[in-house]
């Protein structure tokens, strides 16, 4: 049974940040543990991120409480840890409706509230944008307004943070940089980066001396804000006296404070007082516990970043029954099928940008753990790496979340097809995926590859095809090769079937008809099908399907026979229609003066919203009902 929030508690009387900073500072650490509490009462019947959002409680409270937002910026990098700041932005009584269609956005959304500075979802962009915002406020003349990012270290892995760093250097600004350090994103943290902060984690001692030298030279006079280059070169000196070892924070000129602990509402409350007006760029270091006050999260904190539905009294994480001849996951599927390649062929290697469970990775590092890499959050990198192997004779599968794919883009293109190397980009997460909203819908990848010469693009229509086709493209002479799958299961059961190789370019006919053609691509062809089948069945126009397999080779040979044979077409696809295969199969049809009538099905020329995928393949009509809509259409057009 749902807890409701009692209205004698604290947090039922915190509508806004005002609100909250009307509290005395001894009352706070009742506020965390009433939000701590109300979060994980919420997502025990209503998923979403519950660890890192339980590890970000005081950090969440100490900066509303500290600084005057809205007027102040608070820019969330990966903003599945911005629970606690949602519920106390005024929308703890919507926070029922969290990633549920016509809800609460499930990552920080300036369109939602004003309290969200900046959209994110992606992450290591908080730095960019924050500094953005910190000259913007300069340049307008601003001057009491402060401007936070607060950038996980497992976010500190993608190169954008690093270039972010780079120019706040460089230019004059009060940035404040929070580094909040859990030793993970969903898996744990990997990387130079990790070892390096660890280092840092360890040298307390120095970074108290020196802080409490600073302090003494303030009160003599000897310090301020002027002589803050004189200052760092002083810090700087005395680190590599004492340590050995310079911060790379400190090396950038930027001020370094910390490790403190970032689940110590008090501490935190005194260091964000403490630095908030020192002019120039500063980074505070915080350690919080990922899962923190849940104990089940904390034991195991990759199975609960996201858990799903659980008891929160015991801690049972509760999974649906299931039939024992439901399908697998394409996610399985995948991972078992690359470790039967990888025993076939020992060139093959895998690679993933920090997603190596939800992509099934895992399941080859178990059994062969020196040809996986895990390189963090850095999907540019993973594809060059993988271009770099594949120079020099290995078949990486590199397996990136299609939305993620997006910040690879110039790699995929300069690296990989312009020297035509075997790299394998396993996309997934293709087409809707739920919840996550439209930072995470795999919306554009078949639009965006297209154009790329050299590029073999496919995807399955079931877990069969995804096994043959993943054999097809570690094959001598394939050059590059795309393969988008969606998240979740299909409509395969008997999916192990003889690895063998599909014709490149080939599509196949999987039912006859005469009066409408429906060329689908991928797995969306399944819904398709199943249209099909209720239209024969209720004596409608007779279809016939096709599933093409590739957007890129086309199948040349069915789109001649179509356009000769068919005056009503209908394509479909899981991806946005600008651009994708249904633009292709026109385009097709133009050069070669097909003329039939040709109605596109796909994603919308917008942002697809939040919601499970069911109600979002209603909204965007590729659902049985509106497949079915489409074909009776088609249906009065040649009648008429």
């Amino acid at each position: 049974m749902k807890k409701e929030i009692q209205k004698e508690s604290l947090l039922a009387s915190i509508d806004s940040p005002e609100d909250l900073r009307q509290l005395k500072q001894n009352r706070l650490p009742e506020v965390c543990s009433e939000l701590r509490n109300y979060i994980i009462d919420e997502l025990s019947h209503n998923p979403g991120h519950l660890g890192s959002n339980l590890g970000t409680v005081e950090l969440a409270v100490a900066l509303h409480y500290v600084y005057n937002t809205p007027h102040d910026r608070l820019v969330w990098d990966v903003g599945h840890q911005a629970y606690a700041h949602k519920i106390l932005t005024g929308r703890r009584e919507a926070f029922p409706t969290n990633r549920k269609l016509g809800g609460l956005a499930p990552f920080p959304s300036p369109m939602e509230s004003e309290y969200d500075s900046f959209t994110s979802g992606h992450a290591s962009n908080s730095i960019s944008a924050a500094l953005g915002m910190a000259i913007a406020a300069k340049k307008s003349g601003d001057t009491k307004r402060h401007v936070v990012a607060i950038i996980g270290d497992g976010a500190m892995s993608g190169g954008l943070a690093y270039e972010g760093l780079n120019n706040v250097s460089e230019n004059d600004n009060n940035l404040l940089i929070i580094l909040n350090d859990n030793h993970y994103s969903i898996s744990s943290s990997v990387g130079g980066m990790k070892r390096y902060l660890l280092s840092l984690s360890t040298s307390v001692s120095y970074n108290t001396f020196r802080y409490r030298v600073a302090k003494v030279l303030r009160k003599m006079g000897l310090l301020s804000d002027a002589r803050r280059e004189q200052y760092i070169r002083f810090g700087n000196s005395l680190k590599s006296l004492l340590a050995r070892q310079q911060n790379i924070f400190e090396g950038m000129n930027i001020r370094y404070f910390g490790p403190i602990d970032g689940n110590n509402i008090n501490e935190l409350v005194r260091a964000l007082r403490a630095i908030k007006d020192m002019s120039g760029p500063k980074l505070l270091h915080i350690h919080t516990v990922k899962g923190k006050g849940y104990a089940p999260a904390e034991e195991s904190v990759t199975e609960w970043h996201a858990p799903g539905l659980f008891d929160k009294d015991t801690g049972e994480r509760v999974v649906p029954s299931e039939d024992a001849l439901q399908p697998p996951l394409f996610q399985e599927v995948f991972g078992q099928t690359l470790v039967e390649l990888a025993e076939q062929n020992k060139r093959i290697v895998g690679v993933t940008p920090a997603m190596p469970t939800g992509c099934s990775l895992d399941i080859m590092m178990k059994k062969y753990p020196c040809r996986c890499f895990d390189v963090g959050i850095a999907e540019g990198h993973a594809v060059t790496f993988s271009a770099g192997m594949a120079k020099e004779g290995f078949v990486p599968f590199c397996n990136v979340y299609s939305s993620f794919l997006q910040r690879a883009y110039d790699n995929v293109i300069h690296d990989v097809a312009i020297q035509r190397l075997n790299v394998v980009l396993c996309i997934d997460r293709a087409g809707l995926v739920g919840e996550d909203g439209p930072t995470h819908h795999g919306a554009f990848d078949l639009a965006f590859l297209r154009p790329i010469p050299h590029l073999t693009i496919a995807a399955p229509y079931d877990e069969t095809e995804l096994r043959r086709m993943m054999y097809t493209a570690q094959q001598p002479d394939m050059g590059p090769f795309a393969i988008r799958y969606p998240r979740g299961r299909g409509k395969c059961i008997n999916w192990k079937c003889t690895l063998e190789a599909v014709p490149v370019g080939k599509g196949r006919l999987l039912s006859e008809g005469s009066d409408i053609a429906l060329l689908s691509l991928g797995a969306i062809g399944n819904l398709a099908a199943e249209a099909i089948a209720g239209v024969r069945e209720n004596g409608g126009p007779s279809v016939a399907h096709y599933d093409m397999r590739f957007l890129k080779p086309l199948d040349e040979e069915i789109l001649h026979t179509v356009g000769q044979q068919f005056r009503q077409v209908i394509t479909i696809e899981n991806g946005v229609t600008s651009g994708g295969f249904g633009s292709a199969v026109l385009e097709f049809f133009a050069d070669h003066g097909y003329t039939p009538h040709v109605v596109r099905l796909g994603l919308p020329d917008e942002f697809v919203t939040h919601g499970s995928v069911p109600q979002l393949l209603t909204l965007c009509h590729l659902d049985v009902a509106s497949i079915r809509e489409a074909i009776l259409n088609c249906e009065s057009q040649i009648t008429n």
